[in-house]
């Protein structure tokens, strides 16, 4: 075998091998070759930080498999992809292999296509061991934090808690941005309205801009009584037009998208998560099947930059030319404004300009469209020309010049860069209205408002102020979002905005007080700045971890010793054990608070607390006159830990636990349809899935309805907040 190449991903090795000859063997690494162990630290922090590796049991095999095919081989090209993150995974690798880093050959490429792949075979280069000690000093501290904080919470506070470096600070943000909510203070105010009409007959509808030609705040009108008044003072006036205002504005195209900002706008648009956005890229990324070739749709997705390749650029402006007419047309080169952009050189674009979304639908799953036809929308928009508005301002006043109305409107003269790629922006006509000219007031409105409290954070609204305060890396935020919801520290309400648990409250509390370093925004945001130095190679990874632990171990030693379990995690109440009498406690587990027994545990009795902050009250168990099929003995219906369930009453002598069979709905599986959907339990409470599981996999988490989704036919459901949303995860 002549030539070893290595990538991460086996869909990418199936589309570079199909690039390559004979003489190139494509293979994965399936992600990761190396790591940390999980079972302990894994790190020397008395040897200078020194690192002890594992290959863990899932790469053991395919590590097996590439150390046979490395011996054989005459040249290994490491082609994993273009961050820190590939140029570790390809220096483990190496290191595995025991290839000397001067004789490695890297590989690196924007796009997964034929031209970029044998253009990074011509130069390759040495593993770069700058990116390799940024990424090893992120993983090192990060399991410096996680692996020492975390068990301080299960003492402390409750088992099963983390903590983590960046996670815990999107949980601050999360945290505060509810307290903000929770202490807003709702204000009413009042806007009032006017429908005005001309000779002509043509109407005009305005608000009320001044009062004695001073410009009304938000809150200037406070009350029903002060409205009233206003409105009754306008009604008796005569009204003319005195001034209009016509002014041309420019409208530019946006960059094309980088990681952050591809994030946010298809959580805007699409409502896509951060995660859900990143998994659909890196398939478009990795190849795409047509016509029996594998290729890839667009360039590397992780990226913090806003550069595009003179290729596109010179195919987009043809495309624009030839499609839209040259009008249309006008080629721009933007600059990064990312201070630490590190990560790539080319903004996320189709691979071809020429490649529409109307010719790679066929291709492609609904999910994988959508996103690309906004990629491909972003970037062609980019290099066309702005639109161009006309905005107008039309201001009417008394004939006693106290209360002045004005009225907005604008018209595109040219759509521009909006034909490809539109946005909320659209024509608001005004009726064409002369300066002087009188206009009758055929009725004023008073419309009662309220300030609204800041809004939860959506992913794009995260992720964008996470870029802001430099926490983190455009590559972090997806998996650092989903791993917050996983540890139970923030949850989806109905509108997909992210609020926090009770348990999050209680560990962004301990942390604020007693390690406010690792939740501080600049420290963090230092921390990555210190990253970027390591990758530049002006900075020595050893001496940053050495100046970040001290003192953070320092601290943890005194905490370990002055925090009391009972005192953050247990109140005392007055309500009293109903099974023998003592006084009820609040306690914080993993899950939040809930009563217990202060006489535990001789008594264990425990109660949940809603979310309200009332009791609930335990079920009764119920004995049933069915007979348990192992001993004869009644059967009885409990309460457990997942729902209400039907057992043996002689348990524990006896653990008989009657299993439900699936209820048919009389509904056929809009997936396969084939299968009958039927009702399941599992732990975590009651489903609805096909009948033909494992052979369809479909499920729905939420009550099944006879309506059908006007979008794409399946089921509504109803999840447990009681909204009414489809079946379907891919569906708006």
């Amino acid at each position: 075998m002549k030539n070893l190449v290595i990538v991460e991903s086996p869909t990418k090795a199936k589309t570079i091998a199909k690039f390559l000859g004979k003489d190139y063997t494509v293979e994965s690494s399936f992600g990761h070759v190396r790591d940390l162990p999980a079972s302990k630290m894994g790190v020397d922090v008395e040897n200078n930080f020194e690192p002890t590796y594992d290959i863990p049991t899932r790469a053991k095999k395919q590590v097996t498999m590439l150390k046979g095919l490395a011996k054989k081989a005459d040249q290994i090209y490491y082609a994993t992809d273009e961050d820190r993150e590939g140029e570790a995974i390809a220096w483990h690798l190496a290191e595995i292999f025991k290839k000397p880093i001067g004789e490695t050959k890297r590989i690196t490429f924007h796009e997964i296509t034929k031209d970029a792949i044998l253009d990074a075979l011509k130069e390759p280069r040495q593993i770069d061991l700058n990116l390799v000690d940024a990424q090893q000093a992120r993983r090192i501290v990060d399991r410096l934090v996680g692996y020492s904080l975390s068990p301080l919470l299960w003492k402390k506070v409750a088992r099963g808690l983390s903590a983590g470096r960046v996670q815990s600070v999107v949980v601050r943000l999360i945290v505060e941005r509810e307290r903000e909510r929770q202490n807003f203070k709702i204000d009413e105010y009042w806007e009032i309205f006017g429908d005005f009409e001309n000779k002509a007959k043509e109407k005009i509808t305005a608000h009320l801009h001044k009062i004695n030609s001073e410009s009304l705040e938000k809150l200037a009108i406070t009350n029903q009584e002060q409205a009233d008044k206003i409105v009754k003072e306008i009604e008796g006036l005569k009204y003319k037009a005195v001034r209009i205002e016509k002014k041309a504005t420019k409208r530019n195209a946006s960059a094309p998208f980088t990681t952050s900002s591809l994030q946010q706008e298809a959580n805007r648009r699409l409502h896509f998560s951060a995660k859900q956005t990143m998994t659909l890229a890196q398939r478009l990324y990795e190849g795409i099947t047509m016509d029996g070739e594998a290729t890839g749709l667009i360039t590397y997705m992780r990226t913090d930059s806003q550069n595009l390749s003179q290729k596109f650029v010179a195919e987009a402006a043809s495309y624009i030319t030839d499609t839209l007419g040259k009008n249309y047309s006008d080629s721009k080169v933007f600059k990064t404004k990312s201070k630490g952009a590190q990560e790539a050189h080319e903004a996320i674009r189709p691979t071809s300009a020429l490649r529409t979304p109307e010719m790679m639908e066929p291709f492609l799953e609904r999910g994988q469209f959508r996103l690309y036809q906004l990629i491909w929308q972003r970037a062609v928009a980019s290099q066309m020309a702005p639109a161009e508005l006309e905005s107008t301002v039309i201001d009417l006043e008394d004939d006693k010049a106290k209360y002045t109305f004005r009225a907005s409107g604008q018209v595109i003269k040219f759509d521009g860069f909006l034909k490809v790629y539109p946005t909320a922006t659209k024509d608001e006509l005004l009726p064409a209205i002369n300066e002087n000219e009188d206009m009758d007031l055929l009725a004023v409105r008073p419309e009662q408002k309220f300030t609204q409290p800041p809004a939860r954070y959506s992913d794009a609204s995260l992720v964008k102020i996470l870029e802001e305060k430099g926490i983190g890396r455009p590559s972090t935020y997806a998996p650092t979002i989903a791993t917050v919801i996983d540890r139970g520290y923030a949850d989806r309400d109905d509108k997909k905005k992210l609020f926090p648990t009770e348990i999050a409250f209680i560990v962004n509390d301990l942390l604020m007080e007693h390690f406010h370093d690792i939740v501080d925004y600049d420290f963090t945001a230092k921390m990555e700045n210190d990253l970027d130095e390591i990758a530049e190679g002006r900075q020595e990874w050893h001496q940053t971890l050495s100046e970040f632990y001290k003192p953070f171990k320092e601290n943890l030693m005194i905490k370990e010793k002055e925090l009391n379990k009972k005192e953050i995690t247990e109140e005392t109440t007055d309500e009293k054990c109903d099974k023998c009498g003592s006084p009820m406690i609040i306690k914080v587990g993993r899950y939040g608070k809930f009563l217990a027994c202060s006489n535990y545990p001789t008594c264990k009795n425990t109660k949940k607390i809603k979310a309200d902050g009332s009791i609930e009250e335990k079920a009764e168990p119920e004995l049933l006159e069915e007979k348990c099929p192992d001993c004869g003995a009644p059967l009885m219906k409990r309460m457990g830990r997942f729902g209400a369930f039907v057992g043996c009453s002689t348990y524990p002598k006896c653990k008989y636990i009657k299993k439900e069979k699936p209820v048919d709905l009389d509904m056929k599986c809009p997936k396969c349809k084939v299968g009958d959907i039927v009702t399941k339990r599992s732990r975590m409470g009651t489903f609805y899935a096909c009948g033909e599981y494992p052979k369809c996999d479909f499920a729905m988490f939420g009550k099944p309805l006879p309506e059908k989704c006007p979008k794409c036919g399946f089921p509504m459901i109803e999840d447990k907040k009681g909204n009414i949303k489809c079946s379907n995860k891919d569906c708006e």
